[in-house]
């Protein structure tokens, strides 16, 4: 629930007209995902989860949100946060992170 209100906080941020950085890769943000975030997310709707009792939303649920945008993705991974590792990532790996997960938009969603 906070990181929808953050997003939703941090979505009123952007702006008209922006542009794709051109290092933006969404397969390399999903691989970023495998190794750094699979701990506590679903990445995907097929992958689980290492934690099976982590509480962290889906990435299909995060790029489902009205208020989720790349802008607001990358305002969010540079930003620290208590209930998530502090990584330290390239402007060009959050861009992707964030490519990758606004590509989920359209994913069926799947049950924990």
């Amino acid at each position: 629930m906070k990181f929808a209100l953050a997003l939703a906080a941090l979505s009123s941020l952007a702006f008209t007209g922006a542009s794709k950085a051109q290092t933006a890769d969404p397969s390399v943000g999903r691989r970023l995902a495998a190794t750094l975030c699979v701990d506590c997310h679903r990445i995907d709707a097929t992958t689980p989860p290492k934690d099976a009792t982590s509480q962290a939303p889906s990435f299909v649920d995060v790029a489902r949100l009205p208020s989720t945008n790349e802008l607001a993705i990358k305002v969010f991974l540079r930003s620290s946060h208590s209930q998530m590792p502090n990584f330290i990532l390239t402007p060009e790996e959050i861009d992707s992170v964030a490519a990758y997960i606004v590509s989920l938009a359209g994913t069926k969603r799947q049950e924990k």
